[in-house]
């Protein structure tokens, strides 16, 4: 009795599976912060990055990055003032695909999430080499993202997203 318990307990323990949860694992940290503008300015508001089959694509609200040293580090709310987008593709994306005046048709979006919540923050300061131009490091904090089946990422951080240079 005991061994056909056991071996019961064994195949109903064995046989379970959590579905087909599959939460991606985030990371952009050896990638460059890329635009479409050739010049950045003041009034520049979407960067991306591109890792292969994905990207992450951050929309600044308007306004937040000026040409002047910032003393405390400019903070901006996820959703609600800056947005924050992770996007799969079924193929290898590249600048083009954001770039471009006609949109591409390939590589497809498999999958689009768009932050629930999470902050953007902006350090400026004066580039050493050159007094006319502001350096901006941004990060993201507490970033979360949930997907159509309610798969979660939480507390995603990502300390560099990447510095970007304005002139005045």
């Amino acid at each position: 009795m005991k061994r056909t318990f056991l071996l019961l307990l064994s195949v109903i323990l064995f046989a379970c599976n959590d579905g087909d949860l599959q939460i991606a694992s985030i990371d952009f940290d050896s990638v460059s912060i890329q635009t479409c503008e050739s010049t950045i300015t003041t009034s520049s508001t979407v960067f991306f990055k591109i890792n292969g089959e994905e990207a992450l694509i951050l929309e600044l609200q308007s306004g937040l990055l000026q040409n002047v040293a910032s003393q405390d580090t400019i903070i901006s709310a996820i959703p609600t003032q800056s947005s924050l987008i992770y996007r799969l593709f079924d193929g290898t994306v590249n600048t083009n695909y954001f770039c471009d005046a006609i949109p591409l048709t390939s590589p497809g979006v498999l999958e689009e999430i768009e932050a629930t919540v999470g902050e953007v923050l902006i350090s400026t300061i004066q580039n050493a080499s050159d007094s006319t131009q502001f350096d901006h490091t941004i990060q993201l904090r507490n970033i979360s993202l949930i997907n159509e089946q309610g798969e979660r990422v939480t507390n995603v951080t990502i300390n560099d997203f990447g510095t970007i240079t304005t002139s005045q």
